[in-house]
Formats: C-alpha cells, structure tokens, sequence
C-alpha cells in the first residue's frame, strides 16, 4: 500500500477531528487512529525489517512515539499518515541498524547474537530485584482483574498483540487502548 493510497482512503476533515480528540486527551482517538494506519504502517516497516517480531516491536514503539509526541503535530494541508509513516520508517532503521551491529559484534566475538547481552541479575541486585517483584504484583492485585489480566498478558508474559486480543476475545483496537487504560491505572497504584 503507497503512502498516497493510506492516506486518501480516510477523509481528511474526519481524519483532522480524530487527531484533534487525541490532542485534546481523548485516548479513545488513538484506537481510531491505529485502526486506520496500524496496517499500512506495519507493512511499511515489513518492507524494510522483514522480521515479524520486530516489525510489531518497531510498530508499537512507534505509535508509543506518536502518543507522547501528539501534541507537536500540526497539519500542514496533508495527511497524518506522512507523519506517522516518518516515525514508523525511522523507527525500523534504528532497529535494522541495532540488529546489523549486534550482529557484527557478535561475529566478532564468536557467539549467537541473543546471547551478547543477556545476563543474569548481579548477586548483589538479586534482593532488589525480588523486591521490586513483590512491588509489582502487589500493585497488579490492585488492578481489575481485566486490567491485570492484559499487563500480565502483554507485558509480563510479552505475548504478541494478536495472541492477547485473541485470548481476550477483542479487537487489537480495543486491545491497544485497555492496554494503555490499564498502565495509567498500574501506574497510580505502583508502588504500593
């Protein structure tokens, strides 16, 4: 799908009233707004990160970027799509290159790219680390058990998009926005 293709299918005078509730604080935009481009996005990123995992790590960074960064955004006579199309693309070649060097590095040193930098808890952090765990969940317990049930899912357990709206028998739209929903409330309660 080309850029002109996204971004002529949605109106742009309801496409300007979508980003215009985002901007105001209404969340629920954003729902509106990933349906409209969350594919053609991903696609583009597919295009230049052919791994899947990736792709949807790089997209969700992504729109994570176009959440803290809305209120930057003007219109400028086109599209959001350019908008979102630029971060999404310079989101995927900061992971391509970080792939490429890791890869390079890990050659170097003769062991599999995962392996570089995974290490376990220094000793000395272990009793922080468990601290923070019992922090975390005491805090989760807090939660409704949907919003609890979508943080486990999605970020303990980092299940991809697909798979927890699934086991929540809901859309990825609806799936995005309790993700956030449930977050903003995990982050009044934690800590305890």
């Amino acid at each position: 799908m080309t850029a002109e293709v996204a971004a002529h299918d949605v109106p742009l005078d309801e496409e300007r009233a979508v980003v215009a509730r985002l901007q105001a604080g209404d969340r629920a935009a954003f729902a509106t707004l990933y349906a409209w481009y969350g594919l053609p996005l991903h696609r583009a990123i597919l295009h230049r990160l052919p791994d899947p995992t990736l792709a949807e790590d790089v997209l969700r960074d992504a729109f994570r970027t176009v959440l803290e960064k809305i209120d930057t955004f003007t219109y400028s006579g086109r599209s959001i799509w350019f908008w979102l199309h630029r971060i999404a693309i310079n989101r995927a070649m900061d992971q391509h290159r970080r792939v490429r060097r890791d890869r390079e590095l890990a050659d170097r040193v003769g062991v599999e790219p995962g392996a570089l930098f995974t290490e376990a808890p220094r000793p000395d952090r272990r009793i922080e680390a468990e601290e923070t765990a019992t922090e975390v969940h005491a805090a989760l317990d807090l939660l409704t058990p949907r919003y609890r049930e979508v943080i486990e899912l999605r970020i303990l357990q980092e299940r991809g998009r697909e798979e927890c709206a699934e086991l929540l028998g809901i859309t990825l739209g609806n799936l995005d926005v309790l993700l956030h929903r449930a977050c903003k409330a995990f982050r009044k309660v934690y800590p305890p």
